[in-house]
């Protein structure tokens, strides 16, 4: 019974965790967390756009989230470090966020995901999906948009090569999720050894203004 009680909380605790990190850090880009636990340490282990900002010498943020996890989430002995995303169109939060700000901007569901599919696959990505549902005009029903491109595995032991994030943006119209899916260059498909990925003209041909640069 107590092995069931912990392979109970364990998850739950690992999930509010990421939940109050995201909440804390997400003006800086917040792309990953990983949290690996031992009986004499947490290791936590944080992916962000802007590390300088957490890291500098001026910074507190580290030592005040350390306190945080140790006293309210009793956390035995954390440690946190902090990494710079290497290629922010290869994170899919941080896309998921690319395009929230970008519906917020009022600019077109359709064009937001095919100038976006366009980058991931232009940055190497062996496979891409981005589904945005919700309401996207003034009176209009909820519908759902989706692109994919490349190998997206959706069953069996390769679904543990995609990464995946949903984010959701609130409109004027209600809310509106975005589920983006990535298969990152270095994943190894050992029975599609070549993957050539053709893009339709009207994707190949997406654009949208300067203020859709690379980060939010």
């Amino acid at each position: 019974m107590v092995y069931e009680k912990k392979f109970i909380e364990e998850p739950l605790l690992r999930y509010t965790i990421m939940k109050f990190l995201e909440k804390q850090l997400d003006r800086n880009n917040l792309a990953n967390i990983d949290i690996q636990r031992t009986p004499i340490v947490t290791r936590i282990t944080l992916e962000l756009m802007n590390a300088s900002r957490i890291i500098g010498r001026r910074s507190g943020i580290i030592h005040k989230l350390t306190e945080t996890l140790q006293n309210e989430f009793n956390i035995k002995n954390p440690q946190i470090s902090v990494a710079e995303v290497k290629n922010p169109a290869l994170e899919p939060k941080i896309v998921g966020r690319r395009a929230v700000k970008m519906l917020e901007m009022g600019k077109k569901a359709r064009s937001i995901l095919h100038f976006l599919l366009r980058e991931i696959i232009s940055n190497g990505a062996k496979g891409a999906e981005i589904v945005i549902s919700g309401a996207m005009s003034k009176g209009s029903r909820a519908k759902k948009m989706r692109v994919i491109a490349g190998l997206i595995p959706k069953a069996g032991e390769l679904t543990r090569l995609v990464r995946e994030a949903h984010v959701t943006s609130i409109s004027k119209y209600g809310a509106i999720g975005i589920f983006v899916r990535i298969v990152s260059p270095e994943t190894v498909f050992h029975d599609k050894a070549n993957i050539q990925i053709e893009l339709p003209k009207v994707i190949k041909a997406a654009q949208l203004d300067e203020n859709t640069k690379i980060g939010v």
